[in-house]
């Protein structure tokens, strides 16, 4: 074997992703094998028909070249795995659903997770490890950065600016920004569920309601 292929992590969003792996693969031809990486798991294991082994298993499986799709749905932890990664010399894997859409001029960084139906149009910049969950789509001219995630059903209008570790929740609007101010989620923010924002929001805070409304800590 010259290739090992890794979902690191066995819950929902592994579990989610590892047949869009599968398809990914076919689609390339490339018959590597894939694995579940779980550091709960102290023996190798079967999960949904692929082996699944802790990550000192996978460091000591003898294969030339080994790559990871991180499938954690918490982007700080996200982040502490894609360090060890590096650290390890082990590269990030992107996958990409058979049915995206991906436009022109989508600059995607490594690690990326793009669920089915997912829908990325032109001019776009996204950051690593960004994870795109199903019926979601990101417009034109938007900035993404580093650990964003997306939950199913989102709506990122164009000209928006996503910072690192933001998390959109699950059918969410982002009101269109313009070239001149585009609309702003800042670093850490979280956008809840449903939410419309129509302004931009602040950095590490919740917002949630239509319009949009920061949840004051109690």
């Amino acid at each position: 074997m010259t290739k090992l292929c890794a979902v690191y992590g066995v819950s929902g969003c592994g579990r989610s992703l590892m047949p869009i792996a599968r398809q990914q693969l076919a689609r390339e031809q490339d018959a590597s094998e894939i694995v579940f990486i779980d550091d709960a798991l102290t023996d190798i294991a079967m999960v949904n028909g692929h082996r699944a082994m802790n990550y000192a298993q996978f460091l000591k499986e003898q294969t030339s070249e080994k790559s990871v799709l991180i499938a954690i749905a918490n982007s700080r932890v996200r982040e502490k795995l894609a360090n060890r990664l590096s650290e390890d010399g082990i590269a990030l894997w992107s996958v990409v659903a058979d049915n995206a859409v991906l436009m022109d001029e989508t600059d995607i960084a490594e690690g990326c997770a793009i669920s089915p139906f997912v829908s990325i149009t032109s001019n776009i910049k996204i950051g690593k490890c960004f994870h795109a969950n199903l019926y979601s789509y990101v417009e034109h001219d938007c900035v993404i950065g580093d650990f964003v995630t997306f939950a199913p059903g989102v709506k990122c209008n164009g000209n928006i600016h996503i910072e690192d570790h933001a998390y959109i929740g699950a059918g969410a609007v982002i009101k269109q920004g313009t070239p001149e101010k585009p609309l702003v989620i800042g670093k850490g923010a979280i956008v809840g569920m449903g939410a419309v924002v129509t302004k931009s929001v602040p950095a590490g805070v919740t917002v949630v309601g239509n319009p949009a409304r920061i949840v004051e800590p109690k």
